[in-house]
């Protein structure tokens, strides 16, 4: 080989890698993007209420799927407010991405 097939060949290799590396934080941002989103819900009532489907079909009505693009990790105080602070710390502990509150008594206890 001579020295112009050599040149040309080191070129072609330097931008292959360069475009391989230009990509990499690409697909890193992909496989980042497809993790899926934990949700920490507290409810003030039972499991079942409004809040409980509310949150999953408002979710899909944005596109997203439970189970494929975020889980819930429900609580429910079940009438017994004085439970949220346990509840709430319990989510803390999941390390949840989000805690989405279903009644306005459980502001405080989550402020804390």
């Amino acid at each position: 080989m001579g020295r112009l097939a050599i040149h040309i060949q080191r070129r072609e290799f330097i931008s292959l890698i360069g475009g391989a590396a230009a990509t990499w934080p690409l697909a890193a941002r992909a496989q980042q993007a497809r993790k899926i989103r934990r949700i920490g819900y507290v409810g003030g009532g039972s499991p079942g209420g409004a809040g409980h489907s509310g949150l999953v079909q408002g979710m899909a009505s944005l596109g997203y799927t439970e189970g494929k693009d975020f889980v819930v990790e429900w609580r429910f105080a079940e009438g017994q407010f004085e439970r949220f602070p346990a509840l709430i710390s319990d989510l803390i502990g999941l390390n949840v991405d989000v805690i989405v509150l279903g009644t306005t008594a459980a502001i405080r206890p989550a402020q804390n």
